[in-house]
């Protein structure tokens, strides 16, 4: 039995370890294969292995290359360079690069303007750069470096369950020893047939005996079983769970929760919007209207002082949405294998081609569609009317868009038939915004009310951050946030005192020093070694492959509340074992109090 238990021990311990080796393993799927380098006086690009290539090479990318290394920008050939790296920052957004030096030497990576890193992808343009670092030496590579260094942390139920073990091997020890030394003095007993060996093998076994009465066998197998059959509830909440930390989830303290698509949907919209509505010398008055729908898909109203409107009314308005259909290379597109619609290009144009639609200006009969011809139906009308001749894309220097379009045939709509960058006319203005899951608030409640503390951790502007941590209950309406929310740059630049004690009072970072037990939920690869760090690592199911093997468990509707409902499972089943460690310890005991052969002697 010993020996079976040692094998057990033997295949998990592999299974835990093959598991964090593919975690590392996910990340070559990042790795570039080829590269486009000068070399040797040769005035045109040869194609190497991107293992070939070495600090101080010549590079050309173009759109839709995967960057084969860490790159210094130094001449861009095209309008503008758009890259994605949102496996690096986790922002979706494409990053506009330049060339101009960056000043500050402590800027972050999605402030390297003048960077390439390897493993991201060219969106758009073309340039050239000479290479900085390769392999190991690359943000990836460092990444990579992080995950090998993280050694996975026993749970606390684990670490109870070897100090109550080791407790309980030197209390049964000491007891074994003092019945076999009492008996000393029987060891010649004439039931042994006179022989001290027969005596002291007798009572050797005797001693051994009473340790096996002591020792609560039963525990691995069920504990085993209670986590598998938690588990499998878990599951059935959307918590799909990789390996079996879920006692841990009990024992949770503190959450850090990433904003967008965990407390967030994910899917901007347009909530308010304004357009002109008279013009009198420096005074104007405005037109006010609010948009409902909360999603990627095409259905929503728009309001004016609480009541619908029909957008064909409002000149603006038509020349709103003829602006936001032309000066956009986005669409709506309708996955039939998802059931719901999603974003073709940028957000932010999706966000408007979705304004469009629930907009719908001219009228256009939309019954009889189908969810597909849907998604566009609106903005093809107008695209209909007009041609886009050319288009001035969003540069940093401009910070605008501009197309350039002429009418198919007369419409409602008054274009400029000329176009420069200046004389524009201001027609409005839209708000945009990530909304709210609307179950969040509540959780974020019954969290506190829990004693947990919940902690967001994000990437996006910190007023931002901050105006979203009041609405969903994090902050309150009133509260003074100066101690208690951080920019990066404002916690770096702390003492390790007051670091500490805003870990104790804020919402942000280096929880596991207090001793907290840590939740953290993440779903890029520059999330993976926190996930592998954090006690319980959290990946959201649309993230990338890197961040779900490196994590103990997966959100599949990457929900901020299945976190909660996990928790509160997770406590359920860490009071249940407890409860069943009691009695059988309790259980045990007696075995050995009542031992026969005890009393005997």
């Amino acid at each position: 039995v010993i020996l079976l238990i040692f094998v057990a021990n033997a295949i998990v311990s592999v299974w835990q370890e093959r598991n964090a080796e593919n975690a590392i393993e996910a990340l070559k799927e990042y790795e570039p294969e080829m590269g486009k380098v000068y070399r040797q006086d040769r005035k045109s690009v040869q194609q190497i292995k991107a293992k070939d290539i070495v600090p101080g090479d010549i590079v050309e990318i173009a759109v839709g290359d995967k960057v084969p290394a860490d790159i210094r920008l130094t001449s861009i050939k095209s309008t503008t360079l758009r890259v994605d790296q949102s496996i690096l920052t986790g922002e979706s957004v494409s990053v506009i690069k330049y060339t101009d030096p960056v000043p500050d030497p402590r800027a972050v990576n999605q402030d390297k303007k003048n960077m390439l890193f390897s493993g991201t992808n060219i969106a758009a343009g073309k340039a050239m750069g000479v290479v900085v670092a390769t392999g190991v030496f690359t943000e990836i590579g460092k990444i990579w470096d992080e995950m090998v260094a993280t050694e996975q942390e026993r749970t606390p139920l684990q670490q109870k369950l070897d100090e109550f073990g080791e407790q309980l091997s030197k209390v049964i020890s000491l007891i074994c020893i003092a019945v076999w030394m009492i008996n000393i003095g029987h060891f010649n007993d004439p039931v042994h047939r006179g022989s001290w060996i027969r005596g002291a093998i007798y009572y050797f076994k005797i001693a051994v005996a009473l340790a096996v009465a002591a020792i609560p066998e039963g525990l691995p197998a069920v504990i085993t079983t209670r986590l598998a059959l938690g588990t499998r509830r878990m599951a059935k909440k959307n918590a799909i769970v990789r390996s079996l930390p879920v006692e841990t989830l009990g024992c949770t303290s503190v959450i850090c929760s990433d904003k967008t698509g965990t407390l967030t949907t994910n899917q901007m919209s347009v909530c308010r919007m304004f357009i002109l509505d008279k013009v009198e010398g420096d005074a104007c008055s405005l037109n006010e209207f609010t948009i409902s729908g909360s999603t990627y898909a095409p259905v929503g109203e728009v309001y004016k002082d609480d009541k619908p409107v029909k957008c064909h009314q409002y000149d603006g308005l038509v020349e709103l949405a003829t602006i936001c259909a032309l000066c956009n290379d986005s669409a709506l597109d309708y996955n039939e294998a998802k059931g719901a619609y999603e974003k073709v290009g940028e957000a932010t144009e999706t966000v408007l081609t979705c304004l469009v639609e629930k907009m719908n200006v001219f009228d256009t009969e939309l019954k009889g569609l189908s969810k597909v011809e849907r998604a566009n139906a609106c903005n093809s009308v107008i695209k209909q009317l007009m041609k886009k001749e050319f288009t001035l894309e969003f540069s940093r220097n401009r910070k605008s868009m501009s197309v350039y379009c002429t009418p198919n045939k007369p419409s409602r709509t008054s274009m400029s038939k000329m176009f420069v960058k200046t004389n524009l006319t201001f027609v409005g203005c839209v708000g945009m915004l990530d909304p709210l899951r609307i179950e969040v608030a509540s959780s974020v409640k019954l969290c506190r009310q829990a004693g947990i503390r919940v902690i967001m951790i994000t990437g996006d502007n910190k007023g931002t951050a901050v105006a979203i941590c009041r609405r969903i209950g994090i902050f309150t309406q009133d509260e003074d946030v100066t101690l208690k929310a951080f920019t990066g740059r404002e916690f770096d630049e702390l003492s390790l005192s007051e670091q500490r004690d805003a870990c104790l009072n804020a919402r942000c970072f280096a929880i596991q020093s207090l001793d907290e037990i840590t939740a953290v939920t993440g779903d890029g690869v520059n999330d993976a070694p926190a996930l592998k760090k954090a006690e319980i690592g959290i990946a959201m199911v649309s993230g990338t492959a890197v961040a779900k093997t490196a994590s103990e468990m997966i959100l599949a509707d990457d929900n901020f509340s299945t976190i909660v409902a996990a928790v509160e499972e997770g406590r359920a089943i860490y009071n249940n074992m407890k409860q069943f460690i009691c009695y059988l310890i309790s259980s045990n005991v007696g075995e050995v109090v009542c031992f026969p052969d005890l009393f005997f002697l």
